[in-house]
């Protein structure tokens, strides 16, 4: 096998790999269990929660973790006597996927064995060292596998990464279709699952949570439109004119920019009080605008790297200023953009400190930052966290689809800018 040369394959790698799934397979014949439940190793306990006829539905993530061991194995012992990319490249996603299930069995294991009627109050720090031989080997094979694949390191560490990051995200899903009321239930996944919880969000009295939404959609719709004008205006007019007291000016916004913008909060509700405007969604849009043009920095930067050759022929063709900023320097700044887009509605749609100083004790101006967070509180918490949860998911969702669209413009703004 050393001897071997086969492109798109580092055999150097293979002994390593193969090592480490046999270990993964043979950590499925050694203690899975405590001692309590007699030790068992994870095939018996696979086979027990088949005959158990109250196992739980996420048992599967048990079968699975041992049929995609044995089959890594398979395929290892098959690569061993017929190498080739394909086959390797199988057995790596075969082993990519037999990781992941191995990772969720930190979560799951303790509902999937006691509801199984195999341990009693199981707690993870009592399994057996056939699980965590199991759980450390599987990761040892990917990293093994994938670099005998001649996977980038890069690729490696985000894929390794990737397997870990679902489960916060998978988290909130979870306990957000959760059934089991409360804030704790010492449990990862829910045992019953339900919809309850997104319908009881916007139908409950108490919990105005679509007008919240409505109210950040508003704001950040405004704040994003508003915003991104006046940094487009302000960093072409630093970058394509020159005029006296520029330098100073830039310097001005580039100090006031350096100093938190909580500090003058207390300032800003005492002015919006004195106007009337405090305590409504308004203010937050006028607050975001007028600091906006100190955001100027990396726009002005990206304007800085298309060729002044451009405005000159532009403005020998008798184009203005204006013709010249909306007809060339925008369209050759579809990516800083959607950068200034992306950050400016994030920005607005996830606030919280402004807003919950501005709007007080008056929960229908609220936003889904400052509702949620309300719905947090101790005295309620119990009460409403799964719709808590719920709104979690529901807020995201915004930010998910716009970057998804404007992430095309993006490529296609760094595609078809100019180098000069």
């Amino acid at each position: 096998m050393m001897n071997k040369t086969v492109i798109g394959l580092k055999l150097e790698y293979f002994l390593r790999a193969l090592v480490a799934v046999i270990l993964s397979f043979i950590s499925l014949l050694i203690p899975f269990t405590s001692k309590e439940a007699g030790s068992k190793n994870m095939i018996s306990t696979a086979l027990s929660l088949l005959s158990a006829e109250g196992a739980a539905k996420i048992s599967f993530f048990l079968y699975l973790a041992v049929i995609l061991t044995v089959a890594s194995l398979v395929l290892g012992v098959i690569s061993y006597f017929k190498t080739g990319v394909k086959i390797v490249k199988a057995w790596m996603f075969v082993q990519i996927f037999a990781t992941f299930f191995w990772t969720t069995l930190l979560f799951a294991v303790k509902i999937i064995l006691e509801e199984g009627g195999i341990e009693d109050n199981f707690l993870l720090k009592s399994a057996g060292i056939g699980f965590w031989t199991g759980l450390v080997t599987a990761y040892c094979s990917l990293v093994f596998i994938m670099k005998l694949a001649e996977v980038n390191v890069g690729y490696i560490v985000l894929t390794i990464l990737g397997v870990m990051w679902m489960f916060p995200i998978l988290w909130i899903l979870l306990t957000a279709l959760r059934a089991e009321q409360g804030y704790y239930v010492g449990y990862f996944f829910p045992k019953h699952l339900t919809l309850k919880n997104f319908y009881d969000l916007f139908h409950n009295s108490a919990v105005p949570f679509g007008k919240w939404w409505v109210n950040t959609m508003i704001v950040a719709i405004c704040g994003c439109v508003l915003n991104t004008l006046i940094v487009l205006g302000t960093a072409f007019v630093l970058s394509r004119t020159r005029f006296s007291g520029r330098k100073p000016f830039m310097n001005i916004l580039m100090i006031i920019g350096m100093f938190p913008g909580f500090m003058s909060m207390v300032a800003l509700y005492n002015i919006l009080k004195g106007l009337g405007l405090n305590q409504s969604i308004g203010a937050l849009i006028i607050v975001g605008a007028a600091g906006a043009a100190m955001g100027y920095h990396i726009t002005k930067g990206y304007f800085d790297t298309i060729p002044k050759a451009i405005d000159e022929a532009a403005i020998i063709d008798g184009a203005s200023r204006l013709q010249i900023f909306t007809r060339i320097t925008i369209p050759l700044s579809k990516s800083i953009i959607v950068y200034q887009v992306l950050g400016t509605f994030l920005g607005a749609w996830s606030d919280y400190i402004f807003p919950r100083l501005l709007f007080g004790d008056r929960q229908s101006s609220y936003t889904v930052a400052v509702g949620l967070f309300w719905m947090t509180d101790f005295r309620r918490i119990d009460s409403y966290y799964t719709q808590f949860a719920a709104g979690a998911v529901i807020i995201a969702l915004p930010i998910v689809i716009l970057f998804i669209w404007l992430q095309r413009f993006y490529v296609e703004g760094l595609s078809g800018s100019v180098k000069g």
